[in-house]
């Protein structure tokens, strides 16, 4: 198979070997799929450290094997909980919405009470 044509998508060195290689080597390969990612990766990367912090606020809240307790919303605000980020919401047959970061959640209480829980079997 001729490969002259064929150059690196990343560094444009000719290719040798496989019909369908792309990248000399995996530096090139990991340098251009960075490239290609990196303007969406600082947003992804801050929304996800936002959700593991509100993830490891509702965890703290669980003290020990407990799986729920009851919490108020400043204290949660004081920890630097963010409301708005959640990975998914969960409404009861009473109709009551709990909002989830992974495993944990809450659901909102009269007054500022949060009534705190984890999922015992996580699922999607």
């Amino acid at each position: 198979m001729d490969s002259i044509d064929k150059k690196c998508m990343e560094c444009s060195k000719p290719l040798k070997g496989r019909a369908d290689k792309k990248f000399c080597d995996d530096l090139c390969r990991n340098s251009y799929n960075n490239k290609l990612n990196s303007d969406s990766n600082a947003y992804v990367r801050n929304i996800n450290n936002i959700l593991r912090r509100n993830r490891r606020i509702l965890e703290e809240a669980l003290a020990g094997p407990e799986e729920m307790a009851k919490i108020t919303k400043q204290k949660m605000l004081e920890k630097g909980f963010q409301f708005k980020y959640f990975t998914h919401t969960y409404t009861n047959k009473k109709g009551n919405i709990y909002y989830f970061c992974y495993e944990f959640g809450y659901l909102i209480l009269e007054g500022d009470w949060l009534l705190v829980v984890k999922r015992k079997e996580p699922g999607l």
